[in-house]
């Protein structure tokens, strides 16, 4: 039986454009797909010769080819892709189904574009690893900086070719960046060699990048750092990755912020700790000391009588600064009693007598003995 005309089947006239064919078709498909016609028995050979129609009206060099020649253009293998079926093959069948697909969902899975040349491609993210000061985190800074990365080639303007020409389609797959083998009732499809996925190819690769479109070169930059950022804190400069392959969109470049370990404040947060060192008559009798704070002031504090280790106090408003505004954290004092070492004759002799006068000044002392007789007698109970 004769074929019917390509356009015909697809509902078109003769010499529709490339988006009305594809609009056809989708439609076509859906309508006559053989899971949404059981009750049909001929829908099968129906949705196939669709299939077929697409196959060659979507191609600008077989559509061409059928306008002027009719069928005959691809009797006797005429009309045949590198690595694809003839068209009316089981080849078309999945090459079509699959083109369909990516018509579908290319944009979203950042596939080909229209006409089968692939997008350019975006450069890649990058990652700078900076080590700052806790004072530097409390006021914030500028900072600069080198990165080694791929920048677009000044010489080819990024198209990859030499004096700034235009790359030309791959011959081996026609544009499309891959190249399909027919294996029994499969079709497998694969990255085309000729190109690496491109789609296309420069004849006369330019004499700096080697058909690239972008080198290797250190990169100085001027970061502004804010006030308030800690250990863990990302920062995103847009489009300042590498270079995009063949002239495409630069990546970004993401800096990951580390926090040295300070020599007298601890962070948690947006609150400082600064464990200060009392001595023992201070702590027993009160006093005053003086602390420093993180903006690199100084600030007085009242200790109270009978202070014990681990006792805090709050600076309020003397932390770090919030990373989005907010304020500022707080600032603990945590006093740590000193024992005094290396004691003179006379220094012991006064310890002696004050510990001989102080039975009754030690209730955390008392307490703790206390307790431990109660376990001892229960113990022996």
């Amino acid at each position: 039986m004769a074929k019917r005309d390509y356009y015909d089947v697809l509902g078109l006239q003769k010499g529709a454009a490339a988006d009305e064919i594809k609009k056809a078709y989708r439609s076509k498909a859906k309508e006559l797909h053989p899971d949404r016609n059981s009750d049909n028995p001929k829908a099968e050979d129906q949705f196939k010769e669709v299939n077929e129609a697409y196959e060659v009206l979507k191609d600008a060099e077989k559509k061409a080819a059928y306008d002027r020649f009719g069928h005959a253009a691809f009797e006797g293998g005429m009309g045949q892709r590198p690595g694809g079926g003839g068209a009316g093959g089981q080849g078309d069948f999945a090459s079509a189904f699959s083109d369909v697909f990516d018509d579908l969902f290319g944009d979203f899975m950042g596939g080909r574009q229209p006409g089968g040349r692939q997008r350019a491609t975006r450069g890649a993210d990058l990652r700078y690893n900076m080590r700052i000061t806790l004072e530097e985190a409390y006021s914030g800074l500028q900072k600069s900086i080198k990165v080694p990365t791929a920048v677009t080639c000044t010489k080819c303007e990024g198209s990859g070719a030499e004096g700034g020409g235009e790359p030309t389609t791959c011959p081996t797959c026609a544009g499309m960046g891959k190249v399909r083998a027919q294996q029994g009732f499969f079709t497998v499809e694969r990255t085309c060699p000729t190109c690496s996925g491109m789609g296309q190819i420069i004849k006369n690769p330019c004499s700096v990048c080697h058909g690239q479109g972008r080198v290797e070169r250190d990169r100085a930059l001027s970061v502004n750092i804010p006030a308030g950022v800690e250990t863990g804190t990302r920062i995103r400069l847009g489009g300042e990755g590498e270079a995009g392959m063949r002239g495409g969109p630069s990546g970004d470049l993401y800096i990951f912020i580390e926090v040295a370990k300070h020599d007298i404040f601890e962070r948690e947060g947006n609150n400082l700790f600064c464990r200060v060192p009392v001595s023992m008559a201070t702590a027993a009798l009160s006093g005053d000391i003086e602390v420093p704070t993180i903006d690199g002031g100084r600030s007085r504090v009242k200790i109270p009588e009978g202070s014990q280790s681990g006792r805090q106090m709050r600076l309020r408003s003397k932390g770090m600064p919030a990373l989005r505004g907010g304020g500022h954290g707080d600032m603990f004092i945590e006093m740590a009693v000193e024992t005094p070492v290396n004691l003179t004759g006379r220094q012991k002799e006064l310890l002696r007598e004050f510990e001989d006068l102080s039975e009754e000044n030690n209730p955390e002392s008392e307490g703790f003995f206390r307790s431990v007789k109660n376990f001892w007698d229960s113990m022996k109970g």
